[in-house]
């Protein structure tokens, strides 16, 4: 990626990071409640037998804007999210990296990007927790607990305080840290692989086919802290006295390992459209900026 401003990183990360919800949310919503079904009673067939089976059953029951549902609280933390997570990998490839491009190896790319985790959680984990809580409250003979991010916010505050806004921190440090790590260098390496090296530069469709593939692969290494992490963060309170680890043993005692990539069909359905839409609304963003803010050499990567 180009070397660009803070504020540039802000505002295009920003941006990047709103095009995501709008093109992901309604397959997190479909992951999330996958991931936090009750199991069925003996007998029983499973509430959403597939990821096809819960999206007809969301738009049914609560129409095409219950896909949607939750979106209030990653949109108001996504443009600090975005920034810090591109920020924070700008910063570790400054701590880890050398400085010259061309001798940047796959592990300073991962490890920068792995930083970049770090900075993230603190603004995630809240959001996640509201996220959660809001997207699974909807279902049949459920009654409705929250009217939206603040009443999650001011109801969660007066049962723990910032404990139970930020309960999951862990776990989404977990996620975010090897995740990030993985979403970066698959970029970079995509990247290096398609203009051979940096000797040419990324077009619009180069740099939605490395944003997608980025997005699969923090998927693939990030779904089980994710499955434990929604678990963690929408089940009521006390139900895991020893936080993640008691959500790990209770999944594997009752539905065993393959229950750690519950949800993983939505979860990668949306990942490259998604995450293609984020680095496609950075670069945009950074010609945007260029065109009201003229630079002399703004490397931008797309032509």
């Amino acid at each position: 990626m180009t070397e660009i401003s803070p504020l540039e990183y802000f505002l295009c990360g920003g941006f990047g990071g709103i095009c995501t919800i709008l093109v992901g949310h309604p397959l997190d919503t479909i992951k999330v409640r996958l991931q936090t079904m009750p199991l069925p009673k003996l007998g029983e067939s499973p509430y959403y037998s597939s990821t096809l089976d819960c999206c007809k059953k969301t738009i049914v029951n609560e129409g095409l804007l219950g896909l949607y549902k939750g979106m209030g609280a990653p949109l108001m933390g996504v443009a600090p999210v975005f920034a810090i997570s591109f920020m924070g990998y700008g910063v570790g490839k400054q701590i880890f990296c050398p400085a010259v491009p061309s001798e940047h190896t796959y592990l300073q790319y991962f490890t920068a990007g792995a930083f970049s985790g770090i900075f993230t959680t603190s603004v995630m984990a809240p959001g996640e927790r509201i996220k959660c809580l809001l997207q699974t409250q909807e279902r049949k003979g459920k009654i409705k607990m929250y009217d939206g991010p603040v009443d999650v916010v001011k109801k969660l505050y007066s049962q723990g305080g910032v404990s139970a806004i930020y309960r999951g921190a862990g776990a989404t440090l977990l996620r975010d840290v090897p995740a990030s790590g993985l979403y970066f260098l698959t970029y970079e390496a995509v990247k290096l692989y398609m203009t051979d090296n940096g000797k040419y530069q990324l077009s619009i469709l180069g740099t939605v086919f490395a944003g997608g593939c980025a997005g699969i692969a923090n998927w693939l290494i990030g779904m089980p802290p994710d499955v434990l992490k929604s678990r963690l963060q929408a089940a009521p309170e006390g139900t895991y006295p020893r936080g993640i680890r008691d959500v790990f043993k209770n999944l594997m005692k009752t539905e065993g390992p393959l229950a750690l990539y519950k949800g993983i069909t939505p979860v990668l359905l949306r990942a490259f459209p998604a995450n293609a839409a984020c680095f496609l609304g950075f670069e945009l963003c950074k010609k945007f900026l260029n065109y009201v803010m003229p630079r002399v050499d703004h490397n931008s990567d797309l032509k």
